[in-house]
């Protein structure tokens, strides 16, 4: 059992309350605004986009990368934070419009992966070795506009681009089966991890789960994890809670389902995730309805659900589970977890 989680999230996650049919219903809030919150609410570890850390990097060469990059890090440290992770945002540049690492046009493969070594570089300066990758746009909406062999190649040359440029770096694939694109190629855990044993030191490639893209393909995200667990690729997860086959909701963890969020917490507190530091991220946002005085309680509730789920899986009686487990009586084990999540013991 892990004794102390740490906790992440991203500055996408206190938004403005917009969506796809409607215009923003929050005023916005600056980065700097938002780092003051996160000690608040109880998080240590923040979730960066390449680009949050180095606005408009495109512009920028290496050494201006670097010097904004450590601009930030002296903000972090005076915020008591740690970043967590740089994700290379690829999926808003006019060159990825068809796909980023496996656009049919090679200038914009050459652009992605350009752009994910800055990312590499960023990492560094902000002092963690670990890169996840979100594969947005790497799919297709029509089968025949791609070689979905190809695809994968592209895939390897980019990761095997960004493991060359930086012997310490990991990478984490986050898996999603579809959202903005019908169909990507890389759409769910397995798929990530055979992916990572493609690449030139698949030690250093593995995952990061989240629990809605885990739903969107019809999967338990327990499931995916415990898979994860066992390929020893689980570098980092993405909670969240998924309102059925939907879009992908990013409600707060626990607020649909308390018992698949159950399951997430025990099988990760069962296999010790968190003791190398791993963190437990958070993917989520505001009910689009919040006002702006209410819109960081999704990040308080998601860390609150998170721990006291917790206590409920390690109060569970593990003598009384083994033993229905060893009758078959399913039943019994049923109502045994309902009445811990209900409070009777």
């Amino acid at each position: 059992m892990q004794s102390h989680y740490r906790f992440s999230f991203g500055p996408w996650n206190i938004h403005e309350g917009a969506d796809s049919f409607g215009p923003a219903v929050r005023d916005s809030m600056t980065f700097g605004e938002k780092l003051k919150l996160f000690r608040k609410l109880g998080y240590e570890g923040i979730q960066f986009h390449d680009d949050d850390a180095v606005p408009d990097l495109n512009g920028l060469d290496g050494a201006g990368i670097a010097k904004q990059a450590k601009k930030l890090m002296e903000v972090l440290d005076g915020e008591g934070l740690v970043a967590e992770f740089v994700a290379p945002r690829l999926w808003e540049d006019a060159r990825t419009i068809d796909g980023a690492y496996t656009s049919n046009d090679p200038a914009c493969r050459a652009y992605a992966i350009r752009r994910s070594l800055m990312t590499v570089d960023i990492a560094n300066e902000l002092g963690t070795k670990l890169v996840v990758l979100w594969l947005a746009r790497e799919g297709t909406y029509v089968r025949e506009a791609k070689d979905s062999k190809k695809a994968v190649d592209y895939l390897v040359e980019a990761i095997d681009s960004m493991l060359a440029h930086d012997p310490a770096i990991r990478i984490a694939i986050e898996p999603k089966p579809n959202e903005p694109v019908d169909h990507t190629y890389i759409p769910t855990t397995g798929h990530a991890i055979a992916l990572g044993h493609l690449c030139s030191d698949p030690s250093r490639v593995g995952v990061n789960i989240e629990s809605a893209h885990a739903i969107l393909a019809g999967l338990d995200p327990s499931d995916e994890m415990g898979f994860a667990l066992a390929h020893k690729k689980l570098f980092t997860v993405h909670l969240n809670d998924q309102n059925g086959l939907k879009f992908d909701e990013d409600r707060s963890f626990g607020s649909i389902d308390l018992r698949r969020a159950f399951n997430q917490v025990r099988i990760l507190d069962k296999y010790g995730y968190g003791k190398k530091g791993e963190f437990v991220g958070l993917d989520i946002k505001a009910m689009r309805t919040q006002k702006l005085e209410a819109s960081t309680k999704h990040l308080s509730n998601s860390r609150t659900f998170f721990l006291q789920l917790l206590e409920v899986v390690r109060g569970l009686d593990q003598k009384a589970v083994d033993g229905l487990i060893a009758e078959r009586d399913y039943e019994g084990l049923d109502l045994l977890i309902v009445n811990a999540l209900m409070g009777k013991r």
